[in-house]
């Protein structure tokens, strides 16, 4: 009676060191995909590819608004799919969530001031907004995985 007592509470801490691995596990996937804002709609994906065909013939065409369109719709709905897998805690997307926000400063500030002689100067402002929102980001793509380890959704 006593060697399966001992037994049980010898698993149960096997299991409990597995869970706390499992959580602070980093890379890869953790339970289902989460849903979509439009539920079994695939919205971005359809919105990537029409965004691509749009890129495409753009780019065919040399450039112009159709190639800026079709780029601005893709990163649309690929910036949906990573931002809806990164905030349920279900994959990191840290550095492509950091990247994007980074760019959209770079081009606003070149918008703003115009290209500067010496293009170093610019990583003195992305490369801060960057590493603050990477920091941001992981921390909250930690917490979430945590708390989808922890209380996995329901099937």
């Amino acid at each position: 009676m006593a060697s399966t007592r001992r037994d049980e509470r010898a698993e149960r801490r096997v299991q409990a060191s597995r869970e706390v691995r499992r959580g602070e596990r980093q890379l890869g996937r953790e339970g289902q995909r989460p849903e979509g804002f439009f539920g079994g709609v695939p919205v971005s994906e359809i919105a990537i590819l029409a965004g691509l065909v749009g890129a495409v013939v753009g780019f065919i065409r040399g450039g112009g608004p159709v190639l800026i369109v079709g780029i601005i719709v893709i990163a649309l709905g690929v910036l949906e799919i990573c931002g809806r897998e990164h905030f349920s805690g279900y994959r990191s997307h840290t550095t492509l969530l950091a990247a994007i926000p980074s760019l959209g400063a770079e081009t606003a500030i070149v918008a703003a001031f115009g290209a500067p002689s010496q293009r170093f100067l610019l990583l003195l402002f992305v490369v801060p907004v960057y590493g603050l929102l990477f920091w941001l980001l992981r921390r909250k793509f930690l917490t979430a995985r945590q708390a989808r380890v922890a209380r996995p959704p329901a099937p």
